[in-house]
């Protein structure tokens, strides 16, 4: 069962509470307000997570995070893992 649209596992973040998140799944917006681009183009396609996506993965996730030094490949190795469980 997919938990976000970006590979995030939202049941084991351990932010989760301390920022009030609800998981992008149940929110419109992200917890911090803004536009996430990865939440946008799923919805905007009618995905449930980036997996699905017949580009995937695609630059805006390969990206996800990178300026405030994350690694994307764990979440593209989850979306992978969510996409083979359909």
């Amino acid at each position: 069962m997919f938990e976000s649209r970006c590979g995030v596992c939202c049941n084991s973040c351990e932010r989760r509470n301390t920022v009030n998140c609800q998981g992008c799944l149940a929110m419109e917006k992200p917890f911090w307000g803004g536009e996430c681009k990865v939440k946008s183009c799923c919805e905007g396609k009618q995905l449930n997570h980036c997996g699905e996506c017949p580009v995937f993965p695609c630059a805006t996730l390969s990206s996800m995070g990178k300026d405030y030094g994350y690694d994307s490949a764990p979440l593209i190795e989850t979306c992978k893992k969510w996409a083979s469980n359909k």
